[in-house]
């Protein structure tokens, strides 16, 4: 009976570790610059096949919509709201979450544009997200970023 206990134990964490260490979703970051003092933060998300990534505009009830938060600085401020954009976005009733949703696969980019001074050389912050495929979604995560304004 110990022997069960502790096997069923041993497996319990390797399927936590297995489920943590799992990320359908890879995100890049790059800042492109428009002139001396405007940029344009862009958060790629590349996103495996069968699992999608959720819009930023989402009703509540559902999904956790996908955000941003930009660590406040002397010299930074936001142009504007995140712009997002992705070919294979898709805007339809989705029976996991029994609403209407807007979510994206393949790929989609999430664009900020943001004004700086010269004492701004680089902007940090986290994004949040969750991902689902057709069957089940993963916890959301937490993704820490920094842009570097060289």
């Amino acid at each position: 009976m110990k022997f069960r206990l502790f096997s069923f134990s041993i497996l319990m964490m390797l399927a936590t570790f297995a489920t943590a260490q799992f990320s359908p979703v890879n995100w890049k970051f790059k800042a492109e610059k428009l002139n001396d003092k405007e940029y344009n933060l862009v958060f790629t998300a590349e996103i495996e096949s069968g699992w999608f990534v959720y819009s930023q505009f989402l009703e509540d009830g559902g999904p956790i919509p996908t955000s941003f938060s930009l660590e406040e600085a002397t010299g930074l401020e936001a142009i504007g709201k995140i712009e997002e954009a992705g070919d294979h976005k898709k805007e339809s009733f989705d029976k996991l979450f029994e609403m209407k949703l807007i979510k994206y696969s393949d790929e989609v980019k999430f664009t900020q544009k943001i004004k700086v001074d010269t004492s701004v050389k680089s902007v940090k912050g986290y994004l949040t997200f969750m991902t689902c495929n057709d069957e089940s979604c993963l916890p959301p995560k937490d993704i820490d970023f920094e842009f570097n304004l060289n």
